[in-house]
Formats: C-alpha cells, structure tokens, sequence
C-alpha cells in the first residue's frame, strides 16, 4: 500500500454526509444529496480523471494488502448504524415533512452507493463471509436476489437482450426501470430453480435462497414493525425503493445501447471492453470504489476494485456517473447527447 492509496479513505465522506442529514434538520437534511448530485457533478467537471493503469508491481503489492478489504467491510456496520440512526430520528426527532424528505433521501442514497455497491464487489467473492455480508448489504435495499441474477445472469447475458439489467437505445430510464426490477427478480426465481434442478431439489425447498431471501427480507420488516411502528415500515420500504432505483439508474448509464454480436450459430460473442461505458472521473473512482471502471470488470468479475483498469476501445461516458444519472432523468437530454455516441462506442 502507498500513501497515494489512502484516497480511498474519502470514500467515508458520503456516509458523513448522511450523518451530518440525520443529525440536524432544515437545509442540512438534504446535504448528501446537495454533495453527491450538485457539488460532486460540479468537481468533477475540473477533474475528468487519468486513463493510467498500474504496472505488474503495483497491482501485486495492491493485492496483497488488506487496507483495501477493511475500507469495504467497516461500510456493514456505518450503513446499519445510520438506518438505524434514520429511524430513531423519524420516531423522535420531531420532523416536519421537508426534514423527513431530506433524512428519507439521504440514507436511500446511501443505501445504494455504500451498501448495494459495497455488496457488488464482495459479492464477487467466493468465501462464505463474503457472500454473507453482501445479502446483509442488499437486505435494506429488500434486494436480496441481486446476489443471483447480478453474477449468474447479468454478467452472463450483459450487452444483450436477454438482459433486464442492459438498457437499450432509445429506451428511456423510466421504461427501463420497471422492466429491469420486474424481470431481474423474475430471472433470480428461474436461474435458482435451474441451480435446485442440477443438485436434483425441488424449487419448494429450504435449499431454495430466494425463498430464503423472501423469508428475510419480510421477516425484517416486520421487527421494524414490532420494534418501532408501521410508519417505520413504510418509510423503511421507501429507502429500499430509492436505494434499489440507484442501482437501476448505474445499471442505465453503464450499458446504455451496447450490444454484443450475434454469431451464425446463435450464441452470442465475448463480453469486451467495449461492452460497458466507463469513467476516469478520479472523485467518482474514489467514492463508488473503481465501479466506474466498469468494462474490466465485466472483463472478470473477480477482480478486485483497486486494480481495476482503463481500456483505450471501451466507450467513456460524457460526465461522471452523479451526473450521468441527472442526465438520464431527462430522456430527450439523454438521447440527444448519448446517441450521438453509440455508433463510435460499437465500432
């Protein structure tokens, strides 16, 4: 590890932000999202990043340390804290609606950007903690199942149109956004059943993870029921919402009309570089963890964050990914810049 490797330490900003949201009241409600969609865009259009990579040294040495691990698991116990901080403050703290908004907003921002994509990467891992902490991490957004369709469907099918999660030219987010969360959780129940099916279970078994993942999800929802009120729930309900529309909106912008070959034989060509729209944006590499460097992960999935690398040929995204996703918002805006892009990002 370098000194220069201690940036990632400021990836603990954004969840200081939703502190400072839940702690005081008025326009500080709002600070996470005023600091991830105002200021960050604004930052990153005077810091458009490096396309440099690290040399075979560099990356082993990278591999090796467990500073960068630690960054990744410390975000389990600062995103249970903080929802658990939300809900004390909706119960106690005497909140007009704007302050409620703003606290609401604030922890489904972070519900996304460190829980379901901290789960992301450590969800690539192999080991039982790793895979434990990553469906903690997806419990508060109640998506559980992107464990399973993200790295047996997505990752298989990605850039094609058998993908709920691959967006495709012309189809705006908000089409996108209901086809993807309907069809993603549809594809977790057929590619469980396929897995039971090998090992000779049956899909109505207690060796069936989304029924497992079901029995969790709503069995937390109701100790939030019983511990605190059906309000709770309901709010608790609608950070799920904001956190799981995130994902979907990095899932947008990330593979916006990119399509792989069909071959004469039917099958579809390798996943390659070109297949995702990446970022240097040095300030979102930092705070989302390199997920901006997309394609080399698609490239493999195993690779860890740190070592993530630029491709010349992969397709970059005009802004950073905050506001990129501004940007998707307005579809005619989107279209219009995105568009004009995709030819080139295919060639």
């Amino acid at each position: 590890m370098s000194f220069r490797d201690l940036k990632y330490i400021l990836a603990y900003v954004t969840p200081l932000s939703c502190w400072i949201s839940l702690t005081y009241n008025g326009i500080f409600s709002y600070t996470t999202l005023i600091f991830l969609f105002i200021l960050i865009p604004i930052a990153e259009q005077f810091a458009p990043g490096k396309t440099s990579n690290l040399n075979q040294e560099e990356e082993q040495n990278k591999l090796k340390s467990v500073f960068f691990d630690l960054l990744l698991y410390l975000n389990f116990p600062i995103l249970y804290l903080l929802i658990y901080l939300y809900f004390q403050q909706l119960n106690t703290g005497n909140l007009g609606i704007s302050d409620i908004a703003g606290k609401t907003l604030a922890i489904g921002i972070i519900i996304s950007t460190i829980g379901i994509n901290v789960a992301h990467e450590v969800g690539h891992r192999s080991e039982w903690y790793n895979q434990l902490i990553s469906r903690l991490m997806l419990l508060p957004a109640l998506y559980m199942h992107f464990n399973i369709e993200h790295n047996k469907g997505h990752h298989k099918w990605v850039a094609t149109p058998l993908d709920p999660a691959t967006s495709r030219r012309g189809e705006s987010f908000y089409r996108f956004w209901w086809r993807t969360v309907s069809q993603s959780y549809l594809s977790a129940w057929r590619i469980e059943k396929q897995d039971l099916s090998r090992i000779g279970s049956k899909v109505l078994s207690y060796k069936n993870k989304m029924i497992l993942f079901t029995i969790v999800q709503v069995g937390a929802l109701v100790a939030i029921g019983f511990y605190f009120n059906l309000f709770t729930v309901l709010m608790a309900i609608v950070i799920a919402v904001i956190g799981f529309s995130l994902l979907e909106a990095v899932n947008y912008i990330e593979h916006y009309g990119l399509v792989r070959d069909l071959l004469p034989s039917g099958k579809y060509g390798p996943v390659e570089s070109r297949h995702s729209w990446n970022s240097n944006h040095d300030i979102g590499r930092v705070l989302l963890y390199e997920l901006t460097r997309h394609s080399d992960h698609h490239y493999k999935s195993t690779r860890k964050y740190q070592v993530l690398r630029h491709f010349n040929e992969s397709p970059q995204l005009p802004m950073g990914y905050p506001a990129s996703i501004l940007m998707a918002t307005i579809p005619s805006l989107w279209f219009k810049v995105m568009d004009r892009l995709l030819p080139e990002a295919q060639e």
